[in-house]
């Protein structure tokens, strides 16, 4: 598997962090999810399939079977993305359901179902609980549906925003108070963006 970084989840949704699970956190073009091992990895990192639950499918997957779901989620990503930059910047509406075909189509083979488990949150008892069957590699794919889905649903896509950083791909939902965020992270984008201010200003120095 290549040596990849850590995944990115600083969209503030996780609909737009599989969007950016290809990107440029340094200097060279990272995907994140380029074969069925990063797709695993990805999962993993995203807490969207239990561990244990990846590491079955893995070890059951036949050779090459996680790599096609792994393309497959590629696909996704990108007929995803061009959707969310089409309709970013202004509320979506109802008209927009006719284009979610493909989303739909992933969300009806999923085999969820509720079932009774002790509670996580620190506290006695039991909680009804959302879980799903995964009956192969292909069901990898429903978690990610998922996300898409309550994106598509929840999310004001008036706060949906392109980084403004120099090649950047990154997209994310400005839920700051204002409405004024401007970078994928301060940390690179904004750094970066600070550098070059600062530069421009010695140079431009009489």
């Amino acid at each position: 598997m290549p040596n990849r970084p850590p995944a990115m989840f600083i969209a503030d949704s996780l609909g737009l962090d599989f969007l950016n699970s290809i990107a440029t956190p340094v200097d060279a073009p990272v995907d994140w999810i380029e074969d069925g091992d990063g797709l695993i990895d990805w999962l993993a990192q995203a807490r969207l399939v239990p561990t244990a639950e990846l590491d079955a499918l893995k070890a059951r997957a036949m050779s090459g079977e996680l790599d096609e779901v792994a393309d497959q989620a590629r696909v996704l990503r990108e007929w995803f993305r061009t959707f969310v930059r089409k309709h970013a910047g202004r509320p979506l509406t109802a008209a927009a359901l006719q284009e979610l075909g493909p989303l739909n189509s992933l969300l009806e083979r999923d085999e969820g179902f509720s079932r009774i488990e002790p509670r996580n949150d620190g506290h006695h008892g039991l909680a009804l609980r959302m879980t799903r069957r995964w009956r192969s590699p292909q069901s990898l794919l429903l978690p990610v549906g998922e996300a898409l889905a309550k994106f598509v649903c929840d999310e004001d896509f008036s706060n949906v925003k392109a980084c403004e950083g120099h090649s950047c791909t990154m997209l994310f939902a400005d839920h700051t108070r204002r409405r004024a965020r401007r970078w994928c992270s301060m940390a690179i984008c904004g750094n970066r963006a600070k550098q070059a201010a600062h530069r421009s200003r010695l140079k431009n120095r009489p």
